[in-house]
Protein backbone atom coordinates (compact mmCIF):
# COMPACT_ATOMS: atom_id res chain seq x y z
CA UNK A 1 0.00 0.00 0.00
CA UNK A 2 1.29 3.46 -0.78
CA UNK A 3 1.60 5.48 2.13
CA UNK A 4 2.80 8.54 0.48
CA UNK A 5 0.54 11.28 0.36
CA UNK A 6 2.15 13.03 -2.86
CA UNK A 7 2.39 10.15 -4.67
CA UNK A 8 3.00 10.42 -8.26
CA UNK A 9 0.36 7.34 -8.85
CA UNK A 10 -2.42 8.52 -12.02
CA UNK A 11 -5.79 7.60 -10.19
CA UNK A 12 -7.48 7.30 -13.68
CA UNK A 13 -7.32 4.04 -15.05
CA UNK A 14 -6.35 2.90 -18.52
CA UNK A 15 -8.90 3.92 -20.90
CA UNK A 16 -9.00 7.60 -20.19
CA UNK A 17 -6.35 8.46 -22.52
CA UNK A 18 -4.58 10.06 -19.77
CA UNK A 19 -6.31 13.38 -19.50
CA UNK A 20 -7.57 13.00 -16.08
CA UNK A 21 -4.34 11.38 -15.25
CA UNK A 22 -2.28 14.69 -16.56
CA UNK A 23 -4.93 16.97 -14.10
CA UNK A 24 -4.24 14.79 -11.82
CA UNK A 25 -0.90 14.86 -11.78
CA UNK A 26 -0.47 18.71 -11.96
CA UNK A 27 -3.36 19.17 -9.03
CA UNK A 28 -1.13 16.85 -7.04
CA UNK A 29 1.98 18.80 -8.27
CA UNK A 30 0.53 22.14 -7.50
CA UNK A 31 -0.74 21.16 -4.01
CA UNK A 32 2.29 19.63 -3.04
CA UNK A 33 4.68 22.60 -4.21
CA UNK A 34 2.16 25.08 -2.18
CA UNK A 35 2.82 22.81 0.55
CA UNK A 36 5.90 22.88 0.40
CA UNK A 37 6.79 26.40 -0.83
CA UNK A 38 4.87 27.82 2.48
CA UNK A 39 7.62 25.79 4.24
CA UNK A 40 10.20 26.62 2.49
CA UNK A 41 9.26 30.65 2.64
CA UNK A 42 8.85 30.02 6.03
CA UNK A 43 12.65 28.99 6.95
CA UNK A 44 13.69 31.75 4.87
CA UNK A 45 11.12 34.25 6.56
CA UNK A 46 12.08 33.00 10.13
CA UNK A 47 15.66 33.02 9.13
CA UNK A 48 16.61 36.20 7.42
CA UNK A 49 13.86 38.09 10.12
CA UNK A 50 15.60 36.63 13.14
CA UNK A 51 19.19 37.53 11.85
CA UNK A 52 17.38 41.23 10.48
CA UNK A 53 15.61 41.93 13.75
CA UNK A 54 17.42 39.76 16.01
CA UNK A 55 20.64 40.15 15.59
CA UNK A 56 20.69 43.25 13.38
CA UNK A 57 22.62 41.65 10.93
CA UNK A 58 22.66 43.55 7.42
CA UNK A 59 19.90 42.93 5.21
CA UNK A 60 21.76 41.40 2.27
CA UNK A 61 23.72 39.09 4.75
CA UNK A 62 20.60 38.15 6.63
CA UNK A 63 18.60 36.85 3.16
CA UNK A 64 21.97 35.23 2.18
CA UNK A 65 21.97 32.72 4.98
CA UNK A 66 18.13 32.48 5.13
CA UNK A 67 18.38 31.94 1.18
CA UNK A 68 20.99 29.02 1.72
CA UNK A 69 19.02 26.82 4.28
CA UNK A 70 15.72 27.26 2.23
CA UNK A 71 17.39 26.10 -1.23
CA UNK A 72 18.98 22.82 0.35
CA UNK A 73 15.19 22.57 1.81
CA UNK A 74 13.68 23.41 -1.42
CA UNK A 75 15.79 21.16 -3.56
CA UNK A 76 14.91 17.97 -1.40
CA UNK A 77 11.32 18.56 -1.73
CA UNK A 78 10.68 19.67 -4.95
CA UNK A 79 13.27 16.43 -6.27
CA UNK A 80 11.11 14.14 -3.92
CA UNK A 81 7.72 15.07 -3.54
CA UNK A 82 6.59 17.67 -5.99
CA UNK A 83 7.83 16.79 -9.21
CA UNK A 84 8.67 13.04 -8.65
CA UNK A 85 12.01 12.58 -9.68
CA UNK A 86 13.31 9.50 -7.45
CA UNK A 87 16.24 9.04 -9.18
CA UNK A 88 19.40 8.19 -6.73
CA UNK A 89 22.17 7.73 -9.84
CA UNK A 90 25.08 10.00 -8.48
CA UNK A 91 24.23 11.72 -11.95
CA UNK A 92 21.68 12.63 -12.34
CA UNK A 93 20.94 13.74 -8.79
CA UNK A 94 24.22 16.29 -9.30
CA UNK A 95 23.18 17.22 -12.80
CA UNK A 96 19.32 17.87 -11.05
CA UNK A 97 20.96 19.78 -8.07
CA UNK A 98 23.64 22.24 -9.88
CA UNK A 99 20.51 23.38 -12.00
CA UNK A 100 18.11 23.85 -9.07
CA UNK A 101 20.68 25.72 -7.67
CA UNK A 102 21.76 27.90 -10.94
CA UNK A 103 17.75 28.27 -11.26
CA UNK A 104 17.75 29.62 -7.66
CA UNK A 105 20.76 31.47 -7.78
CA UNK A 106 18.86 33.40 -10.77
CA UNK A 107 16.02 34.23 -8.62
CA UNK A 108 18.10 34.88 -5.75
CA UNK A 109 19.65 37.65 -7.55
CA UNK A 110 16.53 39.53 -8.33
CA UNK A 111 15.61 39.03 -4.76
CA UNK A 112 18.74 40.46 -3.56
CA UNK A 113 18.89 43.56 -5.70
CA UNK A 114 14.81 44.11 -5.49
CA UNK A 115 15.53 43.94 -1.81
CA UNK A 116 18.28 46.33 -1.87
CA UNK A 117 16.42 48.85 -4.16
CA UNK A 118 13.46 48.75 -1.97
CA UNK A 119 14.42 48.44 1.33
CA UNK A 120 18.03 50.34 1.11
CA UNK A 121 17.19 53.00 -1.58
CA UNK A 122 13.21 53.52 -1.34
CA UNK A 123 13.50 52.77 2.94
CA UNK A 124 10.34 50.52 2.60
CA UNK A 125 9.52 48.12 5.25
CA UNK A 126 11.90 45.23 4.83
CA UNK A 127 8.74 42.39 5.90
CA UNK A 128 6.51 43.79 3.32
CA UNK A 129 8.56 44.08 0.34
CA UNK A 130 9.51 40.20 0.92
CA UNK A 131 6.27 39.38 0.96
CA UNK A 132 5.77 41.16 -2.42
CA UNK A 133 8.94 39.97 -3.79
CA UNK A 134 8.18 36.56 -2.22
CA UNK A 135 5.06 36.34 -4.97
CA UNK A 136 7.17 36.72 -8.07
CA UNK A 137 10.20 34.56 -6.46
CA UNK A 138 7.68 31.33 -6.14
CA UNK A 139 6.15 31.59 -9.71
CA UNK A 140 10.01 31.95 -11.25
CA UNK A 141 10.75 28.91 -9.24
CA UNK A 142 8.16 26.89 -10.11
CA UNK A 143 8.40 28.03 -13.70
CA UNK A 144 12.61 27.28 -13.83
CA UNK A 145 11.54 23.56 -11.37
CA UNK A 146 8.97 22.51 -13.83
CA UNK A 147 10.42 23.26 -17.39
CA UNK A 148 14.17 23.07 -16.67
CA UNK A 149 14.80 20.92 -14.12
CA UNK A 150 13.00 18.23 -13.45
CA UNK A 151 10.79 17.59 -16.67
CA UNK A 152 9.08 14.89 -17.14
CA UNK A 153 9.25 12.98 -20.84
CA UNK A 154 5.84 13.72 -23.08
CA UNK A 155 5.62 10.11 -24.51
CA UNK A 156 6.02 8.44 -20.85
CA UNK A 157 5.32 11.02 -18.05
CA UNK A 158 8.53 9.86 -16.43
CA UNK A 159 11.16 12.11 -15.57
CA UNK A 160 13.46 12.86 -18.45
CA UNK A 161 16.30 11.29 -19.12
CA UNK A 162 19.19 13.66 -19.08
CA UNK A 163 22.09 12.02 -18.75
CA UNK A 164 23.12 8.99 -19.98
CA UNK A 165 23.20 5.82 -17.16
CA UNK A 166 20.54 6.06 -14.77
CA UNK A 167 19.60 3.27 -12.23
Amino acid sequence: MNTNAFSNKNSAGPDSGGKKNAAGDTLREGIAYLIFGVLTTAIDYIISNLLFYGIHMASVPAQTIAWIAAVLFAFVTNKWWVFGSHTLAPRAVWQEFVSFVLCRIATFLFNLAAIFIMVDLMKLEFFICKLAISVVVVILNYIFSKLLIFRKDPNSGQEKKTTGKQN
